[in-house]
C-alpha cells in the first residue's frame, strides 16, 4: 500500500481556510453545510493539498467540488457515491475511498496485530456460508481444535447467515481474556460448540524453512506474503534462525506479495544490504527524498528473489533495491508495476481515504510505474496451488534452486 499514516497539515490548512474565507467576502451568504457535504469537502481538501498530480488529471478541481456540492446528497450512501465519483475523475485506481468496514479491515491487516481468536474467515462462494480459511498458527482457535474448512454457524448464539464478513469478524474480536462461544459445523461430525478465550494475535507474514538442493546445499527458503508492521522483525528472526541451522544461501519468495507499508519494505531491504540507496521518492513539488542502508546486513550469503506479476508496491521497492545494488538475482516474471506511494487518512465519520502522494524510483532511477521490474532470468509458470509452492511442481522455485547450485550468484553479494 505504500506510506500509511495520519497526516495533519495545520499550516497548509489554515492558509487554505483563510483564502477560502477571503473569496467568500464576495459570495452570497452560504447555507450551512450538511454532514454529507462536510464529508465531501473533507475529502476534496485532502486531495487538493496532497495529491501527486497537481493538474488533478487535467481538470479544474475546484469546479469538481462545486458540482458535487450542488447535487442532492440526502444520506451517507449518497455522499459515499459522490466521493467515489469525484475520485474516479482522477483516473488513479490507488486514490480511493474506504467505507468504515474497509478502513478497519485495512488497519488490522497492516498493523499486524489484533485481539481475537485468530481465525481467517471467508464466505463460501457457492453456499454463502461463513467458513474458516485457516486458523492462525499458535492462535487460541488453532489450540481449541478449529480447522480449515470448518463452517461457523453461530457466534455468541447469533446465526451467522445474516452477518456480513466484517460483522462476523467484529463479533469474534474483543478484549484479551474474554470468552467467545462458536458453533462449528464439520463434514461428517455435525455441529459442535467451542468456547475460545481471546488473546493478542500476531499476523506473521513470514514462512521460513531450511531446504536443500539435490546436491545437498542447505539454503533458506523464505516466503514473505505482505509488508505489515511485523514483517521486518519476523524476517530478521527467520534469517538469524536459518543462519544457525546452516543455511549457506537464500531464496526470498515475493510472488503475489501485494506490498503494504513503505517503511516495512525499507527495513526489510536493510536486512540484506550492507550499504547503498534503497529507494528515491518524489512528491508533487518534485522534492526527492532517499532511504539508505547503513549495514551491517544479517547475511552476505547468495540471494535469489522470486517475483511475478502479483509482486507489487513495497515488494517492487525491495526487489528493485536488491537488483540495482547487485545483491540478488531476480527470477520469475515481470512485476506488477506500481511505482506510486499512498498515504492513508482517517475521515471524520470513521471512513478512510487512500491518496497517491508520491512516486518512487529504484536506486538506478528506474521509474517502474506501469512497467514493472524485469527479472534477470525470466521463467513463466503455470498456475499452482498453495501446497505446491516451493516444491518440484513450482518451476520458478526449481529454476532458482538450479541457479544456487551453479553458484551463479556472487558469494557475498555486493551489498
Amino acid at each position: 500500500m505504500g506510506l500509511m499514516h495520519k497526516q495533519v497539515f495545520r499550516v497548509g490548512l489554515s492558509v487554505f481556510v483563510a483564502f477560502w474565507l477571503g473569496l467568500c467576502n464576495f459570495c452570497q451568504p452560504a447555507m450551512a453545510l450538511t454532514q454529507e457535504q462536510k464529508l465531501v469537502s473533507e475529502v476534496w481538501r485532502i486531495v487538493n493539498r496532497t495529491y501527486l498530480d497537481d493538474t488533478f488529471n487535467h481538470q479544474n478541481w475546484a469546479a469538481v467540488r462545486q458540482k458535487i456540492l450542488s447535487a442532492s446528497l440526502p444520506d451517507q450512501k449518497a455522499a459515499y457515491t459522490a466521493i467515489q465519483k469525484m475520485l474516479k475523475s482522477l483516473d488513479d485506481p490507488f486514490t480511493r475511498f474506504l467505507d468504515p468496514e474497509q478502513y478497519r479491515s485495512l488497519q488490522v491487516n497492516t498493523s499486524g496485530e489484533l485481539t481475537g481468536v485468530g481465525l481467517q474467515i471467508a464466505l463460501n462462494q457457492q453456499t454463502g456460508g461463513l467458513e474458516v480459511v485457516a486458523p492462525i498458527a499458535g492462535s487460541p482457535a488453532e489450540k481449541a481444535g478449529i480447522r480449515s474448512r470448518d463452517r461457523i454457524v453461530k457466534i455468541e448464539g447469533i446465526a451467522t447467515q445474516n452477518l456480513t464478513l466484517d460483522e462476523a469478524a467484529a463479533r469474534m474480536r474483543g478484549p484479551i481474556g474474554s470468552l467467545v462461544t462458536l458453533v462449528i459445523e464439520r463434514d461428517g461430525e455435525g455441529q459442535k460448540e467451542f468456547r475460545v478465550m481471546r488473546d493478542r494475535i500476531s499476523l506473521n507474514p513470514v514462512v521460513a524453512e531450511l531446504h536443500s538442493t539435490p546436491e545437498g546445499l542447505p539454503f533458506g527458503y523464505i516466503r514473505l506474503t505482505q509488508f505489515n508492521a511485523n514483517a521486518p522483525t519476523e524476517l530478521a528472526h527467520a534469517i538469524n534462525s536459518l543462519e544457525k541451522k546452516g543455511a549457506s544461501a537464500y531464496i526470498l519468495d515475493l510472488r503475489n506479495n501485494p506490498g503494504g507499508l513503505l517503511q516495512a519494505g525499507i527495513e526489510v531491504a536493510r536486512l540484506w544490504l550492507n550499504s547503498g540507496t534503497i529507494v528515491y521518492t518524489a512528491n508533487r513539488q518534485g522534492i526527492q527524498g532517499s532511504f539508505e542502508s547503513f549495514g551491517p546486513a544479517l547475511t552476505n550469503d547468495p540471494l535469489i528473489v522470486l517475483v511475478n506479476e502479483g509482486t507489487a508496491s513495497a515488494s517492487e521497492i525491495l526487489a528493485g533495491a536488491l537488483q540495482d545494488n547487485g545483491r540478488a538475482i531476480l527470477v520469475g516474471e515481470t512485476t506488477f508495476g506500481k511505482g506510486l506511494i499512498q498515504s492513508l487518512f482517517e475521515l471524520s465519520d470513521g471512513s478512510g481515504l487512500a491518496v497517491t502522494i508520491a512516486k518512487y524510483e529504484t536506486p538506478n532511477h528506474r521509474d517502474i510505474n506501469k512497467l514493472g521490474i524485469k527479472p534477470d532470468k525470466i521463467i513463466s509458470s503455470a498456475p499452482i496451488t498453495r501446497e505446491q509452492i516451493g516444491t518440484e511442481a513450482d518451476q520458478q522455485y526449481q529454476a532458482a534452486m538450479e541457479l544456487l547450485t551453479k553458484h551463479s550468484v556472487l558469494a557475498g553479494g555486493a551489498g
